[in-house]
């Protein structure tokens, strides 16, 4: 087995808590691990949300890995110093179509992370109100994957990055008031970068199996 060491105790409380807001909609979640030097990517799928959730964690010292393994068994194997890469598991569809790891170009127009907590906030706030106007017959999944696709493709600030970007940032940890939030773009891809990790979605397209239900 693989023993990746962390670069600190907070390190694996990151990553900890990654898995646990994965494992929260999807028990059997898997995730994609690509490590290159001391750096060591965790992507995920946001459910229903349409977007790949990265999560990076700092190592200790320098590591060539490339694998899927289950977010449960990989949860398990996370030691305050270091984290034990589990057995290999056939990756979903998503976990083949990655974004890049390079030619990305930073776009402007995208509002302070602030102002994007509170896009969130409110559209969370007006998907609540506009489902409990509808009659309880008028409740369906087509309804609400409706009013869903609506709100959350609607863009931030003066870019085509869709709402439910900093949503998934948002409900997995990575967007908060005190850390700078960027935008870049890479061909089809649009990825949203804070410090504690990114959000990536396509374009056009989108990665197949999912939906646009609010979380």
């Amino acid at each position: 087995m693989t023993v990746l060491p962390l670069a600190a105790d907070g390190e694996a409380a990151g990553l900890a808590a990654f898995l646990q807001r994965l494992l929260k909609y999807d028990r059997a979640a898997a995730v994609r691990l690509q490590a290159s030097g001391q750096a060591l990517a965790v992507f995920g799928r946001a459910p229903a949300l349409d977007v790949v959730v990265v999560r990076v964690v700092e190592l200790a010292g320098p590591v060539e890995l490339d694998v899927t393994v289950s977010a449960g068994e990989l949860l398990e194997r996370v030691e305050p110093s270091e984290v034990t890469v589990p057995a290999a598991v056939t990756g979903p569809a998503w976990a083949g179509m990655l974004p890049p790891r390079a030619g990305w170009v930073e776009q402007a127009g995208l509002p302070e992370s602030v102002r994007l907590g509170r896009a969130v906030q409110a559209a969370i706030a007006e998907f609540k109100a506009r489902v409990e106007e509808l009659p309880e017959d008028k409740r369906t999944r087509t309804e609400l994957d409706r009013i869903g696709a609506e709100i959350w493709g609607r863009t931030l600030g003066s870019t085509p990055l869709p709402l439910r970007a900093a949503h998934a940032a948002y409900v997995f940890g990575l967007l908060r008031p005190d850390a700078p939030a960027s935008l870049l773009t890479a061909g089809p891809w649009l990825r949203l970068r804070t410090p504690y990790g990114s959000v990536a979605l396509r374009r056009a397209g989108g990665l197949p199996g999912l939906g646009v239900t609010p979380l």
